[in-house]
């Protein structure tokens, strides 16, 4: 008996302890899902919610039965909205327009935040703060404001740019350029922060052994900073990415200036014409739902590269 009471009272012990541990997991997974519900709340009342009444509005579209007397009534069209967009000749030029605007403003507003952040970065810079604000600063003013800015600047009468530009930035041939450059002025500055806190975070001490091995300032950003910012530069590059395909605020606002920019000059304008100005608002679901579906798309194109660079 007193040998086989130590090996039952153990084996009591090992059942407690598993059971106090399935315990404490579930106390920690009820904690988690209340710490989570906050953010699904606001996720399904913000992005979820809509993007489902969306697609259920893009179901449906508008028609008058009879004389019309009796008002539009809302008739099922299953696949029509989306058929209808898909070979509407407005909202594949604003898809051209949009994928012109992103070739030239991500490579662009990506490398310039890239190039600040590296200059700032260095071991030369001085006053970095000062410089980090003075760059931030466009990222401050609020977007119509900005675009209101610069579309006095690009104005043939009262604006300097015009004069200065071999092409007029307000008409056909040269306003693509003129909102990239809109855009990229007010966000190269907060993409670049974004890269200055990375390579903030680099390891000095693989830093000062790339000194000792003799690689000079280029070598090292180019060879060590880079690489070890990689998954960052290619969250900016998704997000950048989603931002050129909701392209909305600096078309709007040169709308008003010039007749080179149309009502439905991007997906996004063409949308909000067709929801707030001919009340379509299954047409406009059914362009709302094309155009997140494009974004996921790509961003997961973008994600599964950045995976793939990041297993090599």
């Amino acid at each position: 008996m007193s040998v086989l009471t130590p090996s039952r009272t153990t084996g009591e012990d090992r059942t407690d302890a598993a059971s106090r541990a399935v315990a404490r997991g579930r106390r920690s997974g009820r904690g988690g899902l209340l710490l989570a519900a906050p953010f699904a709340l606001l996720l399904t009342a913000t992005v979820l919610a809509p993007v489902c009444y969306a697609a259920y509005l893009s179901l449906f579209t508008d028609r008058l039965s009879g004389l019309g007397f009796g008002g539009p009534k809302q008739v099922f069209v299953l696949l029509d909205n989306y058929r209808d967009v898909l070979g509407d000749r407005a909202f594949l030029d604003g898809v051209g327009h949009v994928a012109l605007f992103a070739l030239i403003h991500i490579p662009l507003m990506t490398g310039g935040a890239l190039l600040l952040a590296l200059l700032l970065d260095s071991a030369v810079a001085r006053l970095r703060g000062l410089w980090s604000l003075a760059v931030f600063l466009p990222y401050a003013v609020p977007g119509v404001i900005a675009g209101l800015i610069w579309a006095y600047l690009y104005s043939p009468t009262i604006g300097p740019v015009d004069d200065l530009l071999p092409f007029d930035p307000l008409g056909g041939d040269g306003v693509l350029a003129a909102i990239a450059n809109m855009a990229t002025w007010q966000w190269c500055g907060y993409n670049m922060i974004i890269f200055l806190t990375a390579l903030r975070s680099v390891p000095r001490e693989t830093l000062e052994a790339a000194r000792v091995d003799g690689a000079g300032p280029l070598r090292t950003a180019l060879r060590i900073k880079v690489p070890m910012i990689r998954p960052t530069l290619f969250v900016a590059l998704v997000f950048t990415l989603i931002g050129s395909l909701q392209l909305f605020t600096e078309p709007l606002v040169l709308h008003g200036f010039t007749g080179s920019v149309t009502t439905d000059w991007t997906p996004s304008l063409y949308v909000y014409d067709s929801a707030f100005v001919n009340n379509e608002y299954g047409h406009a679901a059914a362009a709302s739902i094309v155009l997140a579906l494009a974004s996921a798309l790509l961003s997961a194109l973008v994600m599964r590269l950045s995976a793939g660079r990041s297993a090599r």
